[in-house]
């Protein structure tokens, strides 16, 4: 009579193992070493007790006096390949599995498993969703499985989704993305060693772009820290100037504390945390842990400028004839604000790179981007201005906003007040409410006669010259200018568009308008090259949740070869997921950027070429839409197709690095 207690699994197909042979398989979630001896079927927990090596892995080999062996594939320790006995003495039996052969294969008895006990990485893994994060992108490896396991239960349950990529930098560039689109964290996951250190770099992008993020790693075990384990790195002295938290996390620490504490400071740093999870620590058990939630950890920043900073810009404002507005990254959750500021006082706006299509170039104040990767509207108004409103603006070089006009900065961060030189007057608030109090000085709205008329007549000469470089072609590959006027007919308004770094980007920044609602994602002050597909995954993550403003939207990729080259292999990490991304590749064979800027100091031009495949041809391999572009006039059908296609596409368009 068979055990009730007992799930039978068939492991195997027919006709099974060949004599003397050795193999892995699962039954449920027991691995289990499967041999085939003296005619009969072995079943052996496929874990020898010296290490734990994979008995599955290892062979039958014949010993002392003729006898044959399961022989460890690692240190050689031997056990009876059908009941689990050692002939050394090697700790005690293996535990053996009943085994039938049955007209359809091979099948392997076990214990029903029992309820998997609550552990530390459970608490952990509360904690996120409590705080709200939605979306975890990592690897899966040896030193993170027990926290990967709490994440399983997290996302079966519902709570949370998890993205394996092929590259640990993806992970952490999707996250940092997410960040500057919601403003809020999602996390990446690694394990020790190698995986930690490939985050390293897309914690920075969003540490100097001001992006909260929480990393979380995996260790080696702590009785082994110090000596130098396999993979061991000393991960907090690797993440401690790229994290405003950074803590490894031990048996005895308050577990879901810590996560809260991560999220608080990323959250109110607006930066990346991390958390360091030593292997025999995630599967500790924790019945009684209490998981952390945001509920009472968080203040209201919605503060406002004392009344008498207030009064005192107002009235600069009001004596000024030809005031300007510029508007950076920080004033992105502030785009209706900001808008209504500007049309109540009749003030053009122009934007930083980052801040691109904070307001649409199609507004009658809109006048694009301003500094080298922007429109000559923007430095016009710029130059002609006598008083500049600079909101949430960080005034980098790559900007140029003029040092010596009269400036109000107005930014919710302290420090953000005349950082790299003094300014007029400095207003510390919440954007958003400073500008509607600011509003409230003007009991009626201001018209400056002649100013929109003068920034629609700016926009006809910007663009009669951009119509005019639609011709222009060495034969050599399609210049930068028709990509772009193509794109201005096919991106919908409310996409999300995210862009990598190189000619590929300041040919963006200079010729795509933004319409609608568009939001622009880049790797701003980093300037790192890859950002752009990566960005375009996490940005897709986003447009799942259907409680926020992202939900639905079309994502967008801008990059060249040299940028999609460094991770297109998350292409297949796209077609995995179904993720919905409209992917525009400039090829020209070259890294373009650093050719200029060999040209410009004249220097010889040199190891810049590269050597590429068809990136459509790639494209339909990884189970994507491809599409090669060798003439302007196939543009228009190219993108068209490529946008409403449902699933990862990839418009690969020939162009010449010279025409940008």
């Amino acid at each position: 009579m068979s055990d009730t207690s007992l799930l039978w699994h068939k492991v195997l197909d027919l006709p099974g193992l060949e004599e003397g042979r050795v193999t892995t398989v699962t039954a449920g979630t027991a691995s289990i070493a499967l041999s085939r001896f003296q005619g009969q079927y072995g079943a052996l927990e496929n874990a020898c007790p010296h290490q734990g090596g994979p008995l599955g892995e290892g062979s039958i080999e014949k010993g002392v006096e003729d006898q044959c062996w399961l022989r460890c594939p690692w240190h050689g320790w031997d056990f009876n390949p059908l009941t689990g006995e050692s002939p050394g003495g090697h700790g005690d039996r293996l535990k053996s599995f009943p085994v039938e052969e049955r007209e359809d294969g091979i099948y392997v008895a076990v214990e029903a498993p029992p309820k998997a006990p609550r552990t530390n990485a459970d608490v952990m893994a509360e904690t996120l969703v409590n705080w709200g994060v939605k979306h975890v992108w990592g690897m899966v490896g040896h030193s993170n499985l027990g926290m990967a396991d709490a994440l399983r239960r997290r996302e079966e349950a519902g709570e949370l989704s998890f993205y394996g990529i092929r590259h640990e930098g993806a992970a952490s560039f999707a996250c940092s993305a997410y960040a500057k689109l919601t403003g809020k964290p999602a996390a990446c996951f690694t394990i020790a060693g190698p995986g930690a250190t490939n985050l390293i770099t897309g914690l920075y992008d969003a540490k100097v772009d001001r992006a909260p993020l929480l990393a979380l790693s995996g260790q080696v075990d702590t009785q082994v820290l110090g000596p130098g384990a396999f993979q061991e790195v000393n991960l907090q002295g690797a993440f401690q100037d790229v994290s405003a938290f950074n803590h490894t996390v031990y048996a005895d620490s308050k577990h879901g504390e810590l996560v809260s504490l991560a999220l608080k400071n990323a959250l109110l740093t607006r930066n990346p945390v991390t958390l360091i999870l030593p292997n025999e620590v995630q599967e500790m058990e924790n019945p009684n842990g209490k998981a952390g939630a945001p509920s009472g950890r968080l203040p209201s920043l919605e503060t406002a400028p004392p009344e008498d900073v207030l009064e005192t810009a107002a009235a600069q404002i009001r004596e000024s004839k030809r005031p300007l507005i510029v508007v950076g990254h920080g004033a992105r959750f502030h785009r209706d604000a900001v808008i209504a500021f500007a049309e109540a006082l009749d003030i053009p706006v122009v934007t930083t790179f980052k801040a691109k299509g904070l307001i649409s170039d199609h507004h009658p104040l809109g006048c694009g981007v301003l500094g080298r990767s922007g429109t000559p509207i923007a430095s016009w108004f710029m130059n002609e201005c006598d008083r500049i409103i600079a909101i949430g603006t960080s005034f980098s070089n790559h900007t140029g906003i003029a040092p010596y006009k009269p400036i109000i900065q107005i930014d919710f961060e302290p420090m953000a007040l005349g950082k790299f030189h003094a300014v007029e007057t400095p207003v510390c608030g919440e954007i958003g409410r400073t500008l509607a109090l600011l509003r409230e000085s003007f009991p009626a709205p201001i018209r400056r006669p002649g100013m929109r008329e003068e920034v629609s007549e700016r926009w006809r000469i910007w663009r009669e010259e951009k119509t005019s470089r639609l011709a222009d072609d060495r034969g050599r590959g399609i210049n930068s200018a028709a990509v772009f006027d193509a794109m201005n007919r096919q991106v919908q308004e409310d996409a999300v568009i995210a862009v990598d770094v190189g000619n590929n980007t300041y040919s963006f920044g200079r010729y795509f308008e933004a319409s609608g609602n568009q939001a622009v994602l880049m790797s701003g002050y980093l300037g790192s090259i890859g950002f752009g597909y990566p960005a375009a995954m996490g940005a897709w993550s986003a447009t799942l949740e259907e409680d926020t403003e992202w939900f639905g939207r079309p994502v967008w990729c801008v990059t060249g070869d040299g940028g999609f080259g460094q991770y297109m292999m998350e292409l297949l990490t796209a077609v995995k997921y179904g993720m919905n991304i409209t992917h525009v590749l400039l090829h020209n064979d070259e890294l373009g950027k650093i050719t200029k800027e060999q040209r410009a100091g004249e220097f010889a031009v040199w190891k810049t070429d590269l050597h590429n495949p068809s990136f459509a041809e790639y494209a339909e391999l990884c189970g994507a839409k491809g599409i090669r572009v060798e003439r302007p006039e196939s543009l228009e059908a190219a993108l068209m197709e490529a946008r409403d296609h449902r699933g990862p596409a990839l418009v690969e368009v020939m162009t010449d690095s010279l025409l940008v």
